[in-house]
């Protein structure tokens, strides 16, 4: 045989392979007569104790690939000749596949969770098999025969049936006892209460499978003296009570794991041990196969080159090296060199953080050739097509944002003239309610500039910690670093820009420090920024080093210096890139005409800014990609964590006594059950930070991936996603997990809601939020005159037409620019529209806001009030007097709407001068010492003109020449409303 990458003989793969791994789910055989023969999807998890199984796993990923995992399930009277062809078969369906898949040998009674997490909630073998003709008890319907099980497990549940006996219960375990009539569990009194909820699912599947649904079920506590009908009924059946027998060591539960890990060498079905003191990558030859035998398990290694009957045979091995030891509980794992998994890896003092591809483009592309040549799809082993940027947040983008910045351990509110503005080496609080799916939703985030001092990030993380518990744990956190961000962040602030240097005490003290200059931006100093993003509701500019090395041919870059104005355009950017700076020249430039430079044609001038002409790169700024997501369930006790992996997880899998983490590597999710203890509740942050430590995947995720906490009955959408469904009512059930899922099991009907825990939303056709009672909340203004928008207000779309695409719209996925705008001629604001489109949008605008409200307050900012002393409130607005005018006027011969004329009403100035003055504190709806004998409605007029515009980012004209509507938002902001 000749000894080259993956080979293989086409002769050696059984044709009813043809075509296997081809779609996501699951394709099973059985051993019949030593051949594998299909089984048909009906009977999918119904396996007989007499059989042989293989069973294939495929998974689709997020990159376009499939994923398949093999197992080999060996019922406990199955004969040793089908067992060995189920190990050859295994072996030949994964030379098919092309060689990358993990096999697993299963036990009847003793198979791995993943293996189970296929089946849920459970499996039941029924005795027979092929071989005796499916040998099968026959239930006669007048004499229902009682079955009693066993059942052990947290997550996935391993279930056995045993003799009906007094004598097979136990402290320890839960036993189903099903009957004629009535389904018993009996919760051992050392069983937790995530297994006895596990348990109930397994009672809900004997009653829909037995008696179709239809039968009492009764739960008996072992412990409790206080008897029932139920427990009386029971014991009764085993002919009354009596103490029950403690479990020997021999039925003892748990893994070896004290057993010394061996590596043996395997040559033509013998092994031979390795001297060895410690395990390290070079000891694998890629020519051979060898054993990791680690007690619990045991791994088979296949080298890369080893020809197909070596891995048959070392198989083979495998099974005679347990039954020589009568280690009938061991599992045995099958891994090709290049695809081990990360327990295998871990258990290697040394192992390459990234290997080498193992298997070459050219030589997976011969494997396939052969095997298409001989009929067998191959679309399972063709390369992979590359991950796809994540382009959409879920979240809604017209919700109310409040941004703090944070200056030693206090936190200063930012107007929202501000608070889209941000510095590198400062530390920011923010806080943003929206409609979600389900209701009213708040994030409070913590975003940590690069240069920012740790005693700021301290202090940001204790002050967001305070208004998350102020809010009753009901908010999501989120922990975020400067180049880091998540998609929902940049969506909440659609417009953002982030300067170099610092406002806060904290960089001046970084400055110093480190003996470093302040490099502070300065709008008549020279500056660059990179424009990034990926729509007008979703960019950035961001302030890079003024030198030819930041740039970069995928993206768009504003230079500056005092009036010196250039926007350079790289030649692998996009329409929608140059309609992105173009808008950014309003924000950091809006009184200058920027002169448009192609890359390849830049001027001296140009080059002489940024020092000098250099190299620079043209790829595209990579960014950490969502893979498929992954779920662990996590204890964490005396600062010590302990993760351990939930397959193929639904919602149920989620109990609210526990600590789960989802895995979706550009993010972890930290989700809290409402019934875990307050001090572990409190160190969730942490709890995620340890596991990132811990690298439990061996992903070698970073220190700044953003974190969030999601408590039970808060979860956004965002996160809801990555479950094939999920349903809100089962978190605001009553009681623990057991006490909820037997509530399900009893009543059979959706689960009981303690209370309605947010108002209901309605939603469009396109899924986006409406919010009909409230405006849509301000963006970043580019300046103090002249006051953007929110959302998308009809002048915003009148300006963003160029650059949109109005067909292409989801959630909060920013539209698509098509092409630049460009700027012909200077200007200080943006276009005039004209005048007809202007009263029109007024007056739709109008309508919205001029009728009877509710409340404009989300009750997670009323419940936050009491959180910082700058933190803004709001009060109920009245509804508008002249809601009801329909009567047009008639001005010199023109019908004038009334929209126009209120138009012409807020462009007076109302008695700016002549009022007292009083400072901002006595004026908010919130004071503790009021001002009195003030006019309600105008407290804001109050204010000195100098803390009226560092309040407003305007002046008291500016303000007073505002729509109606635009004053009450910033008023009802600044809590003056």
């Amino acid at each position: 045989k000749s000894r080259g990458t993956m080979v293989i003989s086409i002769r050696e793969v059984d044709p009813v392979f043809k075509g296997a791994g081809q779609k996501d789910g699951l394709e099973i055989w059985r051993i019949e007569k030593l051949q594998a023969v299909p089984v048909p999807r009906e009977s999918h998890g119904k396996f007989f104790t007499g059989d042989s199984y293989i069973i294939l796993k495929t998974s689709a990923l997020k990159n376009g690939s499939f994923c398949q995992e093999i197992h080999y399930w060996l019922g406990k009277d199955t004969s040793q000749d089908e067992a060995g062809i189920a190990a050859i078969k295994t072996v030949e369906l994964d030379a098919a596949l092309g060689g990358r898949a993990v096999q697993y040998r299963e036990v009847q009674g003793n198979e791995t969770e993943r293996f189970l997490s296929y089946f849920k909630p459970c499996i039941i073998p029924v005795e027979g098999g092929a071989a005796s003709g499916f040998r099968q008890a026959v239930v006669n319907e007048r004499e229902y025969v009682a079955r009693l099980f066993v059942c052990k497990g947290k997550h996935t549940v391993q279930v056995k049936e045993v003799p009906f006996a007094r004598a097979s219960l136990n402290h320890d375990d839960i036993l189903i006892l099903d009957t004629k009539s009535k389904i018993f569990q009996f919760n051992g009194l050392n069983s937790s209460i995530q297994e006895r909820a596990k348990a109930l699912e397994v009672v809900q599947y004997l009653k829909d499978a037995n008696h179709e649904g239809k039968c009492d079920v009764a739960v008996v506590d072992d412990g409790k003296l206080m008897a029932d009908a139920d427990a009386g009924e029971f014991w009764g059946l085993f002919a009354g009570f009596a103490p029950l027998p403690k479990k020997t060591f021999s039925e003892l539960d748990g893994k070896d794991n004290d057993f010394p890990s061996k590596l043996l060498s395997v040559n033509e079905g013998q092994t031979f041990p390795l001297d060895c003191e410690d395990l390290t990558r070079e000891l694998l030859d890629s020519t051979k196969c060898y054993f990791l035998d680690c007690g619990s398990e045991l791994y088979v290694w296949m080298g890369r080159e080893t020809v197909l009957e070596d891995r048959k045979q070392a198989g083979l091995a495998a099974e005679e090296l347990l039954r020589e030891g009568n280690r009938p509980r061991s599992h045995i794992i099958h891994l090709m060199e290049g695809f081990e998994t990360v327990i295998f890896r871990s258990k290697f003092s040394k192992w390459p953080k990234k290997v080498e591809t193992v298997v070459s483009v050219e030589s997976r592309g011969k494997v396939a050739a052969l095997l298409k040549r001989q009929g067998f799809n191959v679309r399972g082993v063709a390369e992979a097509a590359p991950l796809k940027e994540e382009s959409q947040a879920h979240i809604d983008c017209t919700g109310n944002l409040q941004v703090w910045r944070v200056n030693d351990c206090e936190k200063t509110f930012l107007s929202f003239y501000e608070q889209c503005k941000f510095y590198s080496g400062d530390c920011y609080i923010f806080q943003y309610s929206y409609r979600g799916g389900d209701g009213e939703n708040c994030l409070i985030g913590t975003w940590f500039g690069q240069k920012s001092i740790e005693e700021e990030r301290s202090a940001a993380t204790s002050l967001a910690h305070a208004m998350v518990d102020s809010l009753k744990f009901q908010a999501v956190l989120v922990r975020l670093y400067e180049g880091k961000e998540s998609m929902e962040f940049f969506t909440i602030f659609q417009n953002l820009v982030i300067f170099k240097g610092g406002a806060s005490t904290g960089y001046k003290k970084y400055v110093s420090e480190n003996g470093t200059e302040d490099d502070t931006y300065s709008d008549n100093g020279v500056a660059l920024f990179r424009v990034q993003g990926s729509g007008p509701e979703n960019m950035q500019a961001i302030q890079v080093d003024t030198a030819a090395p930041s740039l970069n041919s995928s993206y768009c870059y504003i230079l500056h210096d005092g009036d010196t104005l250039f926007t350079w355009v790289g030649n692998l950017s996009s329409s929608m890139d140059h309609g992105l700076a173009e808008r950014q020249l309003d924000v950091l430039k809006p009184n200058l005409q920027s002169r448009l430079l192609k890359e390849g044609s830049e001027s001296d001038q140009f080059w002489k800014l940024l020092g000098s002409k250099c190299e620079y790169p043209r790829q595209k700024i990579a960014r950490d990609q969502e893979s498929d997501s992954r779920l662990f369930s996590c204890t964490f006790s005396k600062g010590v964590l302990k993760a351990r992996e939930v397959f193929n997880f639904t919602q149920d899998d989620m109990m609210t006594e526990d600590i789960y983490i989802l895995d979706c590597h550009s993010c972890l999710f930290i989700w809290v059950g409402q019934h875990v203890d307050t001090n572990i509740r409190a160190r969730a942050l942490s709890i995620g930070e340890k596991f990132i430590e811990l690298d439990i995947l061996m992903e070698n995720l970073s220190q700044e991936t953003p974190l969030y906490v999601i408590t039970e009955g808060s979860e956004p959408q965002f996160f809801t996603r990555f479950f094939f469904t999920w349903d809100s009512a089962k978190s605001a059930m009553h009681g623990n997990s057991f006490e909820r899922r037997l509530s399900i099991v009893k009543n059979g009907v959706k689960p009981i809601r303690d209370k309605t825990k947010r108002r209901p939303a309605s939603s469009s056709h396109t899924g986006r939020c409406i919010v009909p009672d409230k405006p849509h909340r301000r963006t970043t203004s580019s300046s103090p005159d002249h006051v953007r928008v929110r959302g998308r207000s009809p002048s915003f779309t009148a300006l963003a037409a160029n650059f949109e695409n109005p067909n292409a719209r989801n959630l909060s996925t920013p539209p698509v620019a098509t092409k630049p705008s460009p700027r012909t001629t200077p200007r200080t604001s943006p276009e005039p529209v004209k005048s007809h489109q202007r009263s029109e949008s007024i007056a739709a605008i109008s309508a919205l806001f001029e009728q009877p409200r509710r409340n404009l307050i989300p009750k997670s900012r009323k419940a936050g009030r009491a959180v910082n002393k700058h933190q803004p409130e709001a009060s109920k607005p009245e509804p508008e007097a002249n809601a009801k005018e329909t009567t047009p006027a008639v001005e010199d011969g023109q019908t004038v709407t009334p929209a126009k004329q209120e138009d012409a009403k807020e462009g007076q100035p109302e008695g700016v001068e002549g009022l007292p003055e009083y400072p901002y504190d006595r004026l908010r709806t919130s004071s503790t010492d009021p001002a009195t004998a003030i006019d309600q409605a105008r407290r804001e007029m109050y204010l000195s003109s100098a803390e009226f515009r560092e309040k407003f980012g305007m002046t008291k004209e500016a303000f007073a020449k505002l729509p109606k509507w635009k004053q009450t938002r910033l008023k009802i902001t600044l809590q003056l409303f």
